[in-house]
């Protein structure tokens, strides 16, 4: 009775060993064809939320950890300021627009202004050259005159040197009266004739002083037309100098637009407010973050998996996902990525060359590479950015 009980006691033992290692083989080749870790955490997008403008405060639409909507608005800076600046770009806009159509309303006088002008420098031109004949005519006329009065000089000498032998002659009558009278005839008519050339070489030289005083009138009218011709030009390059300040003014008014729009953020997205620490009344800094702003459209799972696992997961391959706060819940996910490098614990390189520790440790730890994995059913309400969660991928 006692041998049966033996007996039947090994047996049983025996059939519990066994078990024992087929549920482990069955185990580990599970494990093997599907890799699990819980070395896993939530992962989402998010944004530190600032501002594009600076300014105070004036209004807090949000609290810490609340859900928001695409456009909801989150927060007011006080518009005044990029209001009063929107008026001043559109008040400028409007000045220099009508500095341009008073620009083109005297341009359209100033044409006809450019034609009189240009008339008047033809004109002026023309007459500095008829001048300039005037002027060389009187010169010859003065040089002509003045060899007219030096002949008739000589003619005077001449008569007045013949007369003057002449006369003492008539007195002791060695010459006719008649020589005497042709002789002082002769006289006079050179002394005339000396004094016709003078009054002639006189006028010549007043022609000429005139015909210089048109010529220098002449050239005067010639600078003035010149002068009205260039201030009618000018009016068509002040008129492009404004036309070319349009731009600016156009990208200062749209500046300021875009300021203004600006004072309102809105969210861009779905999601969770967190980390906020500001309160309404805060001066709010340009690209300074004021909270973060968690994306809840898309969900993954960042797994470190061993090395050794790594053979069995494919980018597309469908993964079990459970949260440590749900573990009752499964979440269906794929594989999106594989992490291609880690920072090795005791890698380096000297001389050029990598160092590599001498000696070897009994155990190695295998390496782990994070894994990236994105989920297709999440629930906004039990996803936490950096939350536990445990996966196992599959076929």
């Amino acid at each position: 009775m006692s041998y049966d009980k033996q007996k039947t006691g090994r047996i049983l033992g025996s059939v519990i060993v066994v078990a024992a290692l087929l549920l482990l083989s069955i185990s580990l080749f599970q494990v093997d064809r599907h890799p699990r870790t819980d070395d896993a955490t939530v992962r989402a997008n998010s944004i530190a939320l600032a501002p594009e403008v600076e300014g105070r405060l004036v209004s807090l639409k949000v609290k810490d950890n609340q859900v928001v909507h695409k456009g909801d608005l989150l927060f007011v800076i006080d518009p005044r300021p990029y209001e009063y600046a929107l008026a001043q770009a559109k008040a400028d806009q409007a000045t220099l627009e009508g500095q341009i159509e008073d620009e083109r309303r005297r341009i359209a006088s100033e044409k006809s202004a450019v034609g009189a002008a240009r008339a008047g420098v033809s004109a002026s031109h023309s007459g500095i050259t008829s001048a300039e004949g005037s002027y060389l005519a009187a010169k010859a006329a003065v040089e002509h005159a003045t060899a007219a009065q030096s002949s008739a000089e000589a003619q005077l000498k001449f008569a007045q040197n013949d007369y003057n032998r002449i006369a003492p002659l008539m007195a002791k009558h060695y010459v006719t009266t008649q020589q005497g009278d042709q002789a002082q005839t002769a006289l006079r008519v050179a002394q005339e004739a000396y004094h016709q050339a003078s009054s002639q070489l006189l006028q010549s030289q007043a022609q000429e002083t005139m015909a210089l005083a048109a010529k220098q009138s002449a050239n005067a009218v010639f600078d003035a037309s010149q002068s009205k011709l260039g201030e009618a030009q000018h009016a068509v390059d002040t008129l492009e100098t404004l036309m070319a300040q349009r731009p600016n003014r156009v990208a200062k008014v749209q500046q300021a637009e875009l300021n203004l729009e600006w004072c309102s953020v809105r969210a861009p997205f779905d999601g969770y407010v967190t980390n906020m620490n500001i309160s309404q009344g805060e001066y709010a800094h340009a690209g300074a973050p004021m909270f973060t702003l968690i994306d809840t459209e898309t969900w993954w799972v960042l797994a470190n998996y061993r090395e050794s696992k790594l053979k069995r997961i494919r980018p597309g391959m469908h993964v079990d996902v459970y949260l440590m706060e749900h573990p009752d819940r499964r979440f269906d996910a794929v594989v999106d990525s594989t992490g291609r490098g880690v920072f090795p614990e005791d890698g380096g390189v000297a001389g050029g060359f990598p160092a590599v520790d001498r000696t070897l440790n009994w155990v190695h730890l295998s390496a782990r590479f994070p894994v990236r994995i994105r989920v297709l059913n999440p629930d906004a309400e039990m996803f936490r950015v950096g939350a536990t969660a445990i996966t196992v991928v599959r076929e």
